[in-house]
């Protein structure tokens, strides 16, 4: 699956439009991390807990929207956006969205 946040991929013409396909997920870290972030929020600097939940978020969320392109019979994602929004403290949601499409080279 080539995924790109461009509207077209150099090389490979677009043969067919499937539609919107998006992937979403809500995320937290367990209290433990909760807790370690909690700390490091006092000294300032990167709160690795959290940037690693938002990546496995986004890992999840593209995996999702992949899946579903694949269901429609698309090889290809076009104009793939992300969003991210807070569900509640500690928690983020993480929304892919693209057009699912099928190409070839041209």
């Amino acid at each position: 699956m080539i995924i790109v946040n461009t509207e077209n991929i150099v090389g490979y013409e677009i043969t067919e439009v499937h539609g919107l396909v998006r992937g979403n997920i809500v995320q937290s870290k367990n209290i433990g991390k909760d807790i370690i972030a909690g700390f490091r929020t006092l000294v300032g600097g990167e709160i690795k807990e959290y940037t690693e939940m938002l990546t496995e978020a986004r890992q999840k969320s593209t995996a999702l929207m992949v899946k579903e392109a694949e269901e429609l019979g698309a090889n290809a994602i076009v104009n793939v956006r992300y969003m991210t929004s807070q569900i509640m403290q500690n928690a983020a949601e993480i929304l892919a969205y693209g057009t699912a499409v099928t190409i070839q080279k041209k």
